[in-house]
């Protein structure tokens, strides 16, 4: 009996582990596009099953103290995992293409746990009356939406959430070194991101007490970011992002620079 035996390579270990990354980068990219939809709806009280305002009412002081160490947690996640000591202890243990991938998806489990256990507090504290003047808070805050989507897209959006890093890995590519851009919104504030958030949290129709808490908590953890955010950027890019800043305001456009 004559055996024919295959010509076709076997798929070395060493690929199918690229595919392995390759996929988990997807799954965290699809990951955080659900989770970030979801928070638009959830801060907005549209769409989505549970917003902001909605679900079981429980005593404020346990609603300000379960809400506090949802937040919390995710700000020490998303701080912690983005500096730079932190990446280098990582990459140690996971492969360094799927760093910005699991940043991601961690970033999405916190903000999936906080939708889910955050407690609502209705109190009200400002509302607008008329309709067209609540139709128009609504826009300015789905216009900071668009503001932090079209921010990322203008930098490197796949980059960014950790899809280009992985599909170099399954081509054999090495990333190239980081380049300093100021495309369109860059040009009038360091941070357009962050500002998109903020008007996103603070415009709204219905200000009561639990959304004044996320705003104002979130809000406060930006300026945080920020501070550590720009230590890195000067550490990166040196005296090319010293300029930058001197030039360029933090987050209110045509504003002296701070």
């Amino acid at each position: 009996m004559t055996h024919i035996q295959s010509t076709e390579p076997a798929v070395s270990p060493y690929r199918i582990a690229k595919i392995v990354v390759f996929l988990y980068g997807i799954l965290a990219y699809f990951a955080f596009c659900a989770t970030i939809l979801y928070a638009i709806g959830f801060t907005m009280g549209a769409v989505v099953p549970k917003t902001i305002d909605s679900g079981p009412e429980t005593p404020v002081i346990e609603a300000v103290i379960v809400n506090l160490l949802l937040m919390s947690l995710f700000a020490v996640q998303h701080s912690v995992m983005a500096r730079r000591g932190f990446k280098e202890w990582w990459t140690q243990y996971v492969p360094k293409s799927a760093e910005r991938s699991t940043y991601v998806l961690l970033a999405s489990l916190c903000l999936m746990l906080l939708f889910w256990q955050w407690r609502p507090m209705p109190a009200i504290v400002w509302q607008a009356e008329d309709p067209d003047l609540a139709a128009a808070i609504a826009t300015i805050s789905f216009i900071g939406w668009v503001i932090v989507f079209t921010s990322t897209f203008l930098i490197n959006h796949f980059e960014l959430f950790g899809l280009r890093q992985v599909v170099a890995n399954l081509a054999g590519r090495e990333m190239p070194p980081p380049e300093f851009r100021t495309p369109i919104y860059y040009k009038l504030v360091r941070h357009p991101i962050y500002l998109g958030f903020i008007i996103a949290f603070w415009a709204t129709p219905v200000m009561t007490a639990g959304h004044l808490l996320f705003a104002a908590v979130t809000t406060s953890y930006i300026f945080v970011g920020i501070f550590f955010e720009e230590r890195d950027l000067v550490e990166l890019y040196g005296d090319q992002y010293r300029q930058y800043r001197r030039r360029v305001a933090m987050l209110i456009p045509w504003r002296k620079s701070t």
